[in-house]
């Protein structure tokens, strides 16, 4: 075997040990697989095309022989033996030349059926520093479709978890300085501490890094080869100095929040600042480095009769302490309204069918309205939607396109193409508790000399009053959807609950806006039912950490 190689049964696991780079293809795949014919990727002009699952045997000699002679620096080697060698090569080679590993050991555990996970010990060399690496990632052994050969079910993260498709790993100089991003009160804020903070303390990092004093150091990073969307960095070879950056989280708010999503598959939670438009708290679960707080598009459920209830109280077409139609069901150009289970309130003010979330009452005022962008206006003229805010990192700001008919019809009840997020939500509610927009933002705009978003106008002073105590009825009163999920929250409250229905989803989504005081909070919980069970409680929790 050539000097370099070693390959070796540790234990029953094997492993495979390389360093340096540029073997033969011909010597490391006869070094490695003896040559043998009864390799599982050997073939013969004779040999019949295999077909149906890779056996176990397969799987374990493929995973073996593609490990081996990625360890050892052959990367068209390894990707030969992979579903996919035109975009394996350069992946399987960047991790040795632009990744700069110059010794790598690669131990395949246990596989589970056709996947095989592996650790990888590798040592990244750079300018004379030397660091040690460690990582763990998997493979998955499949059955070629046209050779029949079992092959390395390609993907970029069996190279690294963290790599995707057209990005790539790269050692050097860090493309922006360190930052320490504080909280409000000057506290350390860490993904270690909130991992939701994660891509927000990157995307801070990438915007502010080489204005905020600090100085980059070397890093092994997966670039993402994308304007404006930062580097995820794996190791750090050479720290630099780091830049600080204030911004408006509060930490034990942010502490909270983090604890409330965490028991849910899919949750995201937002809290605002009426008074200032300050972010609070942001986080997701999992805070698997999409910030969906800020960056998701989703129907909003109810929670959007916040807007339609201004929109309806502005024009005059309701009143809270007046009669409203609420029948179980409503039909608008073909489509059908239904509220939940079929409910119906026999001359009730609306105030009430506002805290009981009933849809036909709302349903019942559109051709009252007589336009269907009328809705969109409102949100952005007195809501701030749509505005392009520059809260400091990456945010979508909602959308409420002009539809007409039924879909102009589901709008009002926060469905058909209304897209928001906790962010959009909070900030709604936010300006529901104020009577003003005032655009959230997580670093203040002197910083970088931001122009925040200005909403065309005020609500009304009276409507402003009117909507307040709506949403503090649904808070409070006994039949309010959100008095539940409120009931521990302190000072003066208010709320609105909300489920979306997705097409193909067997449960709703589970939504919830509410204030408190001088904070507002809204969350989102995927396929959890009725905004007061799921999302409700998350809310909650995060109103009373203020």
């Amino acid at each position: 075997m050539r000097s370099g190689v070693k390959v070796g049964i540790i234990g029953g696991v094997f492993v495979v040990v390389a360093s340096g780079i540029g073997y033969g293809g011909y010597n490391l795949w006869t070094g490695v697989t003896g040559g043998s014919s009864t390799g599982a990727n050997s073939t013969s002009d004779s040999a019949a095309k295999k077909s149906g699952p890779v056996t176990a045997e397969e799987v374990t000699a493929t995973s073996k022989d593609f490990l081996a002679a990625w360890a050892a620096g052959e990367a068209d080697r390894a990707a030969q033996l992979t579903t996919d060698p035109v975009n394996a090569s350069p992946a399987l080679l960047g991790f040795r030349e632009e990744a700069k590993v110059s010794r790598a050991t690669i131990t395949p555990g246990p596989a589970t059926g056709t996947t095989v996970p592996f650790t990888v010990e590798a040592t990244v060399t750079y300018q004379g520093v030397t660091k040690p690496w460690t990582y763990t990632s998997r493979l998955t052994v499949v059955r070629g479709q046209t050779t029949g050969r079992p092959l390395v079910g390609w993907t970029p993260t069996v190279v690294h978890p963290k790599l995707t498709v057209g990005a790539s790993l790269r050692t050097g100089g860090a493309k922006t300085g360190e930052i320490e991003a504080l909280d409000r009160k000057g506290r350390v804020l860490t993904a270690e501490t909130y991992p939701s903070l994660g891509p927000v303390l990157a995307q801070l990092r990438e915007r502010y890094g080489a204005t905020a004093g600090g100085k980059p150091g070397v890093e092994v990073v997966v670039d993402a080869g994308k304007e404006g969307v930062p580097d995820t960095t794996l190791l750090t070879l050479a720290k630099g100095e780091a830049g600080k950056v204030r911004t408006t989280i509060d930490a034990d708010v942010q502490a909270t929040a983090e604890r409330a999503v965490k028991r849910f598959g899919s949750a995201s939670v937002v809290a605002v600042q009426p008074s200032t438009g300050a972010v609070r708290a942001v986080a997701n679960s999992p805070a698997n480095g999409f910030n969906a707080a800020f960056e998701g598009k989703k129907m909003p459920g109810s929670t959007l009769k916040i807007v339609t209830a201004a929109l309806l109280l502005e024009k005059g077409l309701v009143k809270p302490d007046q009669a409203a139609e609420c029948p179980p069901s409503a039909l608008y150009y073909g489509r059908t309204i239904r509220n939940l289970e079929g409910f119906s309130l026999n001359n009730a003010p609306f105030k009430e069918s506002f805290a009981r979330s009933c849809n036909t009452a709302f349903i019942k005022k559109i051709d009252d309205v007589k336009d269907d962008a009328a809705l969109g206006k409102e949100a952005k003229e007195v809501f701030g939607i749509g505005l392009d805010w520059k809260t400091g990192i990456r945010s979508v700001d909602g959308s409420i396109p002009a539809e007409t008919g039924g879909e102009a019809a589901a709008q009002y009840i926060g469905q058909g193409t209304v897209q928001m997020n906790p962010l959009n939500m909070a900030s709604i509610t936010a300006t529901a508790k104020e009577g003003v927009f005032r655009q959230p933002y997580l670093v203040a705009a002197d910083v970088d000399d931001r122009q925040f978003a200005e909403a065309e106008r005020k609500l009304p002073a009276s409507v402003a009053r009117q909507l307040r105590d709506m949403m503090r009825t649904t808070a409070t009163a006994g039949y309010g959807t959100a008095t539940g999920a409120m009931a521990s929250v302190r000072g003066d409250k208010g709320a609105k609950t909300g489920s979306a229905e997705v097409d193909g989803q067997a449960t709703s989504d589970s939504w919830f806006t509410g204030f408190a005081d001088d904070l507002a909070a809204a969350a989102f919980v995927e396929g959890a039912g009725h905004g007061a069970t799921a999302a409700g409680p998350i809310v909650a929790s995060v109103l009373n950490a203020d």
